[in-house]
């Protein structure tokens, strides 16, 4: 660990570092922190172990590079950080680093919960703060609409059953269906929005995580497209000379066969 925060301190020397490395700020490299994180899933995926070791590496530069920007400030350096969530994780289990005992897994959820809150009231003023406050603006939509849900859910904002749920949707789908019919672009925007947030309130309502389920849904895709593709070119044919009913047959394929 050392030897990489004094590659990071080296590369961020103002005389001697790299160019790039030194004109760089926090909210700059923001893009590349979300990248990695998502090369990381991706190794993940493709249970890639070799490719998930340099992608965590690459990832832990991120939380390198940004401490040793906040070390040049004056604000904290990385043993600050290493020390802060080392706190956390011992303050938010209790049942194995202190006394409490307990293993049934919706006690301790909702204990991490409380303990997550009551971190949340020490660092704002209570009287100010939104229960929404904390979901970061920066999450992909489908996680950051699904945490906005889970948060509201906590103080009763929140349907009892599916059922109302599935009646949202529908009733979303006909308001974009109305905004379609009327031409309105603006309305069209919001209310496809609309239906999405609906959606994913109803992964959120069946225990499914949106973002995961999706993730999915494009790989099966992929897959299946995959498969067109390799028809095709196996039938010496272009996409552009297919009618529509013979791809539709080729999807069907690719469902049973992928």
């Amino acid at each position: 660990m050392n030897k990489l925060l004094h590659i990071m301190a080296a590369l961020r020397n103002p005389e001697t570092g790299c160019p790039w490395d030194i004109k760089q700020t926090f909210k700059t490299i923001i893009p590349y922190t979300i990248e990695e994180a998502y090369e990381v899933a991706d190794a993940i995926e493709n249970e890639d172990m070799t490719e998930l070791k340099s992608e965590l590496g690459d990832l832990l530069f991120q939380v390198v590079f940004y401490a040793q920007m906040a070390k040049e400030q004056g604000d904290f350096e990385f043993d600050d950080v290493v020390n802060a969530v080392s706190e956390k994780l011992i303050r938010r289990h209790p049942h194995v680093f202190a006394d409490d005992d307990c293993r049934d897994e919706n006690v301790l959820h909702e204990a991490w919960e409380k303990s997550k809150a009551t971190e949340r009231d020490e660092q704002a003023d209570s009287a100010k703060a939104s229960i929404l406050d904390g979901v970061a603006k920066a999450l992909p939509a489908l996680k950051r609409a699904q945490k906005l849900q889970k948060r509201a859910a906590r103080v009763g904002f929140d349907w009892p059953d599916i059922e109302p749920v599935l009646t949202k949707i529908e009733e979303e789908i006909q308001e974009l269906r109305d905004a379609m019919q009327q031409n309105d672009s603006s309305a069209i925007f919001e209310e496809a929005g609309d239906v999405l947030f609906s959606c994913v309130n109803l992964t959120r309502s069946l225990g499914i995580d949106a973002e995961e389920s999706l993730r999915a849904c494009n790989q099966k895709f992929v897959r299946r497209f995959g498969y067109i593709e390799s028809s095709l070119n196996q039938a010496d044919r272009l996409f552009q000379n297919c009618t529509l009913d013979e791809l539709e047959a080729l999807w069907q394929e690719a469902k049973i066969k992928t």
